[in-house]
């Protein structure tokens, strides 16, 4: 019964390990984007469909990076590993959409990854990544 318990410690740790990774990322990404977008004032909008598939390439590219930096997992992976790659994308997307209504209530312009959609997709790319390796 403590094995089950450590277990579930453990994936619970891994868990919120891996949200705070994305969303700490993500939070670079965002100011990355709102960078070049100040830069770039008169740029076209881009399809929604394409701009969700670059955050999932820019995620899975942010993945490849973080195991360079990180190679080893810093938690031992649990028997629970595989829920990683749909619980955080999802916490990660829940917390970026909260960080694009508060920016809105503040009168600021906020940028895609800011939503939960797009947050998500960069999330699942870093999680596919991670879990893969």
């Amino acid at each position: 019964m403590d094995e089950f318990f450590l277990a579930l410690l453990s994936a619970a740790a891994e868990l919120l390990y891996e949200v705070f990774f994305q969303v700490v990322t993500e939070a670079l990404v965002a100011f990355i984007v709102r960078s070049i977008r100040n830069v770039l004032k008169e740029s076209t909008a881009i399809n929604p469909i394409l701009a969700a598939i670059g955050y999932l390439l820019l995620g899975i590219a942010f993945g490849i990076a973080s195991l360079l930096l990180f190679p080893h997992p810093i938690f031992h992976p649990s028997k629970f590993r595989g829920i990683s790659l749909l619980v955080s994308p999802v916490v990660t997307g829940l917390v970026m959409s909260q960080v694009g209504i508060v920016l809105r209530r503040k009168g600021k312009q906020t940028v895609r990854i800011e939503s939960f959609g797009y947050g998500f997709a960069f999330a699942f790319g870093v999680a596919i990544v991670r879990l893969l390796v």
